[in-house]
């Protein structure tokens, strides 16, 4: 049975969230952990967005962004959900 879009999400979440988890457990510092997966994310953004050779344009930047705004709130609000806050 073929996964569904949100099903592959979840894995690949999951598995950063792992790959973050066993940075953190050899030592790395939990600060560079996150820093190092927005940078990945950042560069693969721009990949996905531009292209190996293209860069983002100031519109490019803004619309990345804006995505991971809307992510960073939606996940927020899920925790306080999840919480009962």
């Amino acid at each position: 049975m073929d996964k569904t879009k949100e099903e592959s999400h979840q894995e690949c979440v999951s598995r950063f969230i792992d790959l973050a988890n066993t940075l953190k457990d050899e030592g790395v510092d939990i600060n560079i952990v996150s820093g190092g997966l927005m940078t990945a994310s950042c560069i693969y953004s721009s990949y996905v967005v531009g292209g190996n050779e293209g860069g983002l344009t100031e519109s490019g930047v803004d619309k990345v962004s804006g995505v991971y705004k809307r992510e960073l709130a939606r996940v927020q609000a899920l925790k306080k959900q999840i919480s009962g806050a």
